[in-house]
């Protein structure tokens, strides 16, 4: 049994992870914007076989509720093993070009508060020797394109950020773990074409993040074929590129 925090508990990805590790009998502390919501999921959770289920609204740009995340978490569960940071927006790419007040907004969702997050969580954790990070970034980041060059730089902010925290806590017996998903069939990628192979569902993906939690990977792209897919496109050279409408 351990004892898990989520932050963006209500999102697809990572409601389908909780309920795999709430049938393991996990303690989870839940964290979303929606009161609502939360409660809701808590009881499906506790239904499924968590242990124990705490819930907490909490704005993710709200900085300060950094600060005394991880002492709130304590009070609740006792312990903490791993944080599961999971939440974030599909910004207007077009919007954000023309406003820089959006673009700021929009990477300040996706990345600065990401970054903060994994920031407070190293700290914790190196100071206790043990614990795991694990966190969604998104395939978005390995290469800019023209579609959503915004979302990508975040994502690729806080991937590189999380490569440096993992390079700083090898040896203090904590693991960090970087989650790149590609297209998954989410309430945040409604409006977008959803035919094709290359769309994968909210529970495949979170089985492939339990399944690298518990191999303590350090990256991982889910599905498998994104690794592939991604290298290819970072292989393309820069004159063909940008010539392509991606």
């Amino acid at each position: 049994m351990k004892n898990w925090i989520i932050v963006g508990a209500c999102s697809a990805i990572a409601e389908a992870t909780a309920r795999i590790w709430a049938a393991r009998g996990y303690k989870l502390y839940l964290l979303a914007r929606d009161q609502e919501k939360l409660e809701v999921l808590a009881q499906d959770l506790s239904v499924r076989g968590a242990q124990d289920v705490f819930v907490s609204v909490f704005d993710a740009c709200d900085y300060d509720q950094h600060l005394t995340l991880f002492n709130d978490a304590e009070q609740k569960l006792g312990s903490i093993d791993g944080i599961f940071v999971a939440h974030g927006t599909l910004p207007d790419q077009k919007a954000c070009e023309a406003d820089f007040a959006v673009a700021k907004k929009e990477f300040d969702v996706n990345g600065m508060s990401v970054i903060s997050l994994i920031g407070e969580a190293a700290n914790y954790f190196e100071a206790k020797r043990s614990g795991h990070i694990a966190v969604i970034t998104s395939v978005a980041g390995d290469r800019g394109r023209q579609s959503n060059y915004l979302y990508g730089s975040a994502k690729a902010a806080v991937t590189t950020f999380l490569g440096g925290v993992r390079n700083r806590l090898a040896k203090s017996g904590v693991d960090v773990t970087t989650i790149k998903p590609g297209f998954v069939d989410t309430p945040m990628t409604d409006g977008m074409d959803k035919s094709g192979p290359l769309w994968a569902q909210p529970e495949d993906v979170a089985m492939s993040i339990v399944n690298a939690v518990d191999k303590k990977r350090n990256v991982v792209y889910v599905p498998w074929f994104w690794q592939m897919i991604m290298l290819i496109i970072r292989h393309i050279p820069e004159f063909i590129f940008k010539k392509l409408s991606l």
